[in-house]
């Protein structure tokens, strides 16, 4: 048996006591120190985001019947990066101000992808520099339509959950990693570069609580670009991944152009789920 060790995120309250859940054996392989899963919680069996701490073998008190993970959450991505841009206020909900600014997190290539984050005021203190600073975050790679120029634009960010500043280089530690789960909105476009790469570009939908979703571009390379250009729109996928930017150049008129920066995960391992 596998026993999951699980801090409960409740609104306006953070428990710092832990309660230990049974791992599931279909989630055995997946479940690792970090994730956010949904828990049954209270008198009620509530279903609650709670964030795993530990995993072990043994339960910490024998004879008691345990409440089961019900499922690792649909969208988690973690980054550690260099701070590259001061924070900006972007909006308010309920209250609580927002804050956005660029994370610089390099490749096994030593290339660099520019990451937007958005961030409470209550988790960081807004009137600071951070520029040049490390961090390491983790949260939900999200997305919204902004209306501009006559049509709307697809604006992505990681909207942060947990965070903290870390030494410029953490032993084996995963600097760019996403899960996510989700449907193809979309048919998948299969193509091969110049030099014959295979390449499949997918919008996948991921849903969140209240209705809505967010949609990310995706895309896959060789044979999961293979896989993937089989998908039909509405099939259900797993994906692992890294976010990554890129530049491009969006002509305005016939005499004007603007450099742009576009954000997509990178996926490294893909699945249908049935």
């Amino acid at each position: 048996m596998t026993y999951a060790d699980i801090i409960v995120d409740i609104s306006h309250e953070k428990l710092d006591k832990s309660f230990q859940y049974l791992v599931p054996e279909k989630l055995k392989e997946e479940i690792q120190v970090g994730m956010v899963v949904s828990i049954p919680f209270g008198r009620g069996n509530h279903v609650r985001k709670g964030y795993v701490v530990g995993i072990s073998g043994e339960p910490k008190v024998k004879g008691i019947q345990l409440k089961s993970v019900a499922g690792i959450e649909n969208d988690q991505e973690t980054i550690m990066g260099e701070v590259a841009s001061p924070l900006t206020y972007s909006h308010e909900v309920f209250g609580e101000g927002f804050y956005v600014m660029d994370v610089m997190v390099k490749r096994l290539s030593n290339s660099e992808d520019r990451i937007p984050l958005t961030i409470s005021e209550r988790l960081i203190d807004v009137n600071q520099d951070y520029t040049g600073e490390f961090i390491k975050v983790s949260g939900q790679f999200r997305s919204y339509n902004r209306h501009e120029e006559q049509k709307n634009r697809l604006v992505l960010s990681v909207f942060v959950r947990e965070l903290e500043f870390v030494d410029e280089e953490l032993d084996g530690a995963k600097t760019n990693h996403i899960l996510l789960e989700g449907y193809i909105c979309k048919k998948p476009i299969y193509r091969k570069t110049p030099l014959g790469r295979e390449i499949a570009d997918l919008l996948l939908a991921v849903n969140r609580p209240y209705g809505k979703s967010d949609y990310i571009p995706c895309i896959c390379w060789g044979r999961n670009a293979r896989y993937a250009s089989g998908f039909e729109v509405g099939e259900h996928v797993q994906l692992l991944g890294r976010i990554q930017s890129r530049n491009y150049v969006k002509k305005l008129s016939e005499a004007e152009t603007e450099t742009r920066t576009a954000y997509e995960v990178s996926v490294s391992k893909l699945e249908c789920i049935e």
